[in-house]
């Protein structure tokens, strides 16, 4: 009996890709702040590989402008500069906004969407509890993913998708600042979970605002 071939495994990264995953995760948490100068000599040994790869992915972040690159000299992590993270705040509230309503147009979404909520909230309760805030600030942004996809509004999610990088290192940024800002962010994702389940569109809006005005008073 002729035995049938498993499914296609996905192809491993390459040495380029690997270092570019490695570095962009440790800018976009926090780990390297801005103005810490990397080395490609330092990452290469990280991950075992050659400097090359390391160069290229570098020449990646430089073109994302997470990185400046200086020859003979390695690279600098740029921060996100004040008026950088005013403009991501604002473009996430006017999606956030926009999309609430339309998600809410016809009362609470359907139970899949509120499942997902309440287990994304009890994944975030579950971090705090732990004082895990990188777990925390990813399990924060993807209740505010899933609010948008819940508009079923693909242009809004789309364009929302664009700043997942620059929201990611910002979210990094602000919880980061100590526990309370962890409890807070909580507290007010409870608050629009609540909102959601009951329908309210206006309460959600007030909700998103005023969330996102707290994160713009600590900048």
């Amino acid at each position: 009996m002729t035995e049938r071939p498993g499914p296609p495994t996905a192809p491993s990264p390459s040495a380029a890709e690997r270092a570019y995953r490695h570095t962009k995760a440790k800018i976009l948490s926090g780990e390297v702040p801005g103005g810490r100068l990397l080395s490609e000599g330092d990452v290469a040994a990280e991950l075992g590989i050659s400097r090359t790869p390391v160069h290229e992915a570098f020449l990646r972040l430089d073109a994302e402008r997470l990185l400046a690159v200086a020859p003979r000299r390695g690279a600098a992590v740029l921060p996100m500069a004040p008026d950088e993270a005013r403009d991501v705040l604002e473009m996430r509230e006017a999606i956030e906004l926009s999309t609430a309503r339309r998600a809410l147009a016809h009362g609470s979404p359907p139970s899949a969407v509120l499942d997902a909520l309440r287990a994304n909230v009890a994944t975030q309760r579950e971090a705090a509890t732990g004082g895990d805030v990188d777990a925390f600030v990813a399990a924060d942004g993807a209740f505010h993913a899933l609010l948008v996809a819940a508009s079923r509004n693909q242009t809004a999610v789309q364009l929302y998708d664009l700043l997942r990088d620059k929201q990611h290192r910002l979210r990094a940024q602000l919880l980061h600042v100590g526990p309370e800002e962890v409890a807070s962010s909580l507290a007010d994702h409870e608050a629009m979970l609540a909102a959601v389940e009951h329908g309210d569109a206006d309460a959600l809006c007030e909700l998103v605002h005023t969330h996102v005005r707290r994160h713009r008073g600590i900048l």
